[in-house]
């Protein structure tokens, strides 16, 4: 589970760093960084909630 949430996290930065880099594209970083943020929180959650 670690390893994928690590996965979808370097593919959402990938696409952050895309949108700033290809100019026409920034509601690429829009998403990516929303995604970003989403897997973060949710696995932050996840690891919370299983060390009761």
């Amino acid at each position: 589970m670690v390893a994928l949430l690590v996965f979808l996290l370097v593919v959402w930065l990938v696409c952050v760093v895309l949108g700033f880099v290809i100019k026409g594209l920034f509601w690429l970083v829009i998403v990516g960084a929303v995604l970003f943020v989403a897997t973060a929180a949710a696995g932050y959650l996840k690891s919370k909630t299983g060390q009761r």
